[in-house]
C-alpha cells in the first residue's frame, strides 16, 4: 500500500502542484434537453474518469470529491481521510446519446464492488464507491442496478447509494491524469493490479463496451 501511493504521489509531482480548483453547488441531474449530470465513486478517480472519457454521449468527465463535511477541500486533505469525501467523478452527458443507465453500467464494470474498505490498492473510507444520485429518477434506477449486481455476483454488494451534494473539482494536475501521464498512470494501474481484479470479477464483462 505505501509503495502504492509513493507511486501516485511521484506521479502528481510530476505536475503542478495545486489543491481543489473549484466549489460548486449540487447540479440537477437534468440541466436541459441534452445536458445532465451524474456523479460516481469509484476509488482512485483518475481510473473512474478514464473509463468514462471519450464514451459517446459524454461531454466531459471531471476528477474530484463529494460527500464530505467540508468546503473546498484539498487532495491531501481528502487522502488523509478527514473529511469524509469520497474520489468522484462528475460525468455531464447528453441523454440523448447515452442513458444513465449505460452510465451505471459502465461504472459497475470498473469497479469491485463487493470491496467495502476501498479499491484495488487503495483503501480508506476517501476510496469507497458510492452512486450520487441528483434526483429520485437516478437513486431508483441506482438502486435497482445495484440489487442486479449483487444477483449476478451473488454477494453482498458494498457501493453505497447517495444523495448528492457539493463536488468540489480536483486540481489540474489531477484531471485527464491517464493521458497527460499514460507511462506514470499504467505504473500506479499494474501496481494496483486494478485489470486483474476487475477481470477475477466480471470476467468478459470488465470494462464494459459500448
Amino acid at each position: 500500500m505505501h509503495i502504492v501511493f509513493a507511486i501516485r504521489a511521484a506521479a502528481i509531482a510530476l505536475s503542478l502542484a495545486g489543491g481543489a480548483s473549484l466549489f460548486e453547488a449540487p447540479a440537477l441531474a437534468q440541466e436541459d434537453g441534452k445536458k445532465a449530470v451524474a456523479t460516481f465513486a469509484g476509488g482512485c478517480f483518475w481510473s473512474i474518469e478514464k473509463a468514462f472519457d471519450g464514451k459517446p454521449g459524454v461531454i466531459s468527465a471531471v476528477s474530484g470529491f463529494m460527500g464530505g463535511k467540508t468546503k473546498n477541500p484539498t487532495y491531501a486533505e481528502v487522502v488523509s481521510g478527514g473529511t469524509g469525501h469520497l474520489e468522484s467523478v462528475q460525468v455531464t452527458y447528453d441523454p440523448t446519446q447515452i442513458s444513465y443507465d449505460k452510465l451505471l453500467d459502465i461504472f459497475w464494470h470498473d469497479i469491485d464492488p463487493t470491496d467495502p474498505a476501498g479499491q484495488f490498492c487503495d483503501y480508506g473510507s476517501q476510496y469507497q464507491t458510492a452512486i450520487f444520485a441528483h434526483d429520485p429518477l437516478q437513486k431508483a434506477a441506482a438502486e435497482a442496478s445495484k440489487e442486479d449486481v449483487a444477483k449476478e455476483l451473488k454477494t453482498t454488494v458494498a457501493t453505497e447509494i447517495r444523495d448528492a451534494s457539493d463536488f468540489t473539482a480536483a486540481g489540474d494536475e489531477h484531471q485527464d491524469f491517464a493521458k497527460k501521464s499514460p507511462g506514470h498512470y499504467n505504473s500506479y494501474l499494474i501496481g494496483c493490479r486494478r485489470d486483474a481484479r476487475l477481470k477475477a470479477v466480471w470476467g468478459e464483462k470488465a470494462h464494459a463496451k459500448i
